[in-house]
Order: structure tokens, then sequence, then C-alpha cells
């Protein structure tokens, strides 16, 4: 991207905050972790392509330093660092590489992540008193049950500290082994106080998860990459359900899935106001409403 495009780029994001008289965006799911790991998943986007006939390339493919002042440079006050193991031995590292990258980066919110394995629940609140604010699961790369019995302590430690965790429970853009609604029905069944947003509108199982979180009160969904026109073209949200975000606008929060998107971050604001659900919904979803759950 050029200078003078990125300069135009940011522009673009911050008219639409400041058209809302907000003092910027408050994004729950940002990606940043160790260049290695990136590399990789920067890697299976890359051949999502040949694997699926959807090519999906990466917009912001950018080093750290220049990742994070871009999202500065759009507004972003408060961000994520979204981060995942795909085996046992992962999440601890992860979880010190997480703590070290907020601390010298102090409008990323102290993001950590879990696995089911011997030591979860120690590392785990090991990362809650070590100031962690938000949790990712990822059940489609991690390939787990949120239900298994290793876990159960965890989710109990994380609704009594009322720390979020941000779980990629829905079955897009390929299901796994224990994605969809009922694994997750099952968890909040045992843990109605757990903290959850579920990640890209829990895509493609929209209504299912609208039915959570009319049901759970402390449910939340994330916008990731719902409603763009990517996203639309494969996983499309129903019209009939529109009026359900609206009764949800307190629980629905702004993520974008930066820098990991095949369309320019602005894309993501221009289509969560083509909804037409007014503006103090869009101040509620980009701001207000994950300022409130990341005390940011």
């Amino acid at each position: 991207m050029s200078n003078g495009s990125a300069q135009d780029a940011a522009a673009e994001v911050r008219r639409f905050w400041q058209r809302l008289g907000l003092p910027g965006l408050v994004d729950v799911h940002t990606h940043f972790m160790p260049e290695r790991v990136l590399r990789k998943v920067w890697a299976y986007f890359d051949a999502v392509g040949p694997m699926t006939g959807m090519e999906w390339p990466i917009t912001y493919r950018h080093e750290e330093e220049e990742r994070v002042a871009l999202l500065r440079d759009f507004g972003v006050r408060a961000f994520t660092s979204m981060l995942y193991p795909h085996k046992p031995g992962m999440a601890a590292w992860l979880n010190g590489w997480a703590a070290d990258f907020a601390a010298r980066t102090p409008d990323c919110v102290h993001t950590a992540t879990l696995f089911p394995e011997e030591g979860v629940d120690r590392y785990v609140r090991e990362a809650v008193e070590g100031g962690a604010r938000i949790f990712k699961s990822h059940l489609q790369v991690g390939a787990y049950d949120p239900g298994d019995p290793l876990l159960d302590p965890v989710w109990g430690l994380l609704a009594e500290a009322r720390v979020p965790v941000v779980m990629h429970c829905g079955s897009g853009p390929a299901p796994g082994k224990h994605t969809g609604p009922e694994p997750v029905g099952r968890l909040l069944a045992r843990h109605p106080r757990l903290r959850l947003v579920v990640a890209h509108m829990g895509m493609p199982e929209y209504g299912d998860f609208l039915d959570l979180a009319g049901r759970y009160a402390e449910v939340r969904l994330d916008t990731t990459m719902a409603f763009t026109d990517f996203s639309e073209a494969f996983a499309p949200f129903p019209v009939g359900e529109r009026s359900r975000l609206a009764d949800l606008g307190d629980r629905i929060v702004l993520g974008t899935d930066f820098p990991n998107i095949p369309y320019p971050y602005a894309h993501q604001l221009r289509v969560l106001e083509r909804l037409g659900l007014g503006d103090d919904w869009l101040r509620a979803v980009c701001h207000d409403n994950g300022a409130r759950l990341l005390g940011a």
C-alpha cells in the first residue's frame, strides 16, 4: 500500500467514527502473534484459494510495527492480540508472548488463550492474575470440544473473574468437529455467567447464536467479517434476522479480523452502516459496547 493510499484509507475510517461523534473505535477481534506463527496463518489463507476456490488475499501483510501504526492511524483506541494454539504445549508460550506484546503496546488489551490439556487451569489463572482482560478460544483450529472436562474449571474461573472469551464456534468458513451452536449451548448451560463473545456473529449459524444471546445475558457477538461482500457471497446473513440485531444492540461488538482480511478495514464499517440500524446502534457497536466489555 502506497503512502498516499494508506493515508486515504485511514482518513476514510476516521471520517466514519468522527461523523458519529465517537472518540475512536474499539475492535475486540484483531490478530497479533509471534511472527513465525503469523506467517503460518498467512500461508494457510494463501492456500485457501486452491483448497476451496475462494481467494483470500491478506490486505495488511505488513511488519508488526506497521500494523500497529495502521490501527492507531485508523483511530482504533483499543484492540486485541487474538492468538490460539492448534495443539498441546503452545498456549502457555503464546500467553507469555501476548503479555509482553501488551506491555509494549499499551492500546492493545492484554489477550490470552487456552487449550484442553493438563495444566490449563494453572496457566489460565496465571494469565488472569497477570492482567489478561480477554481470551481467545478457537474450536475450529484447535479441534476441541468446549465441554472437555479439562476446561470446566477454566470456564468457571473466567466466569467468576468476568473475563470475556472470544470464541470461534460457528461452522464458517469450514465446519469443524466441535463447531456449531450445540457444543456452545451445552457449555452455557453449565456456565451461564460466562462472558462469551461469539466470533463472526456465529457464521453461518447466525440465527442459532442469536438465540443463545437471547437466552444468556452475558453472551455477545462480534461483527468480524459478517455482512461484508466477501462473506455474503458464501454465508449471507438472513435479512429476516436484521431486526434481532437491533434488539441485541447492546451486545454486539465491533470485530474485524485485522490484518487477515481480504478487503480494506473501512469496508467492515461501511457494511455495518449499510444495515440501516441507525447511528445510535453504530455508536454502541463500534465503540461503547466494546469499551464497556474491555474496560477500555
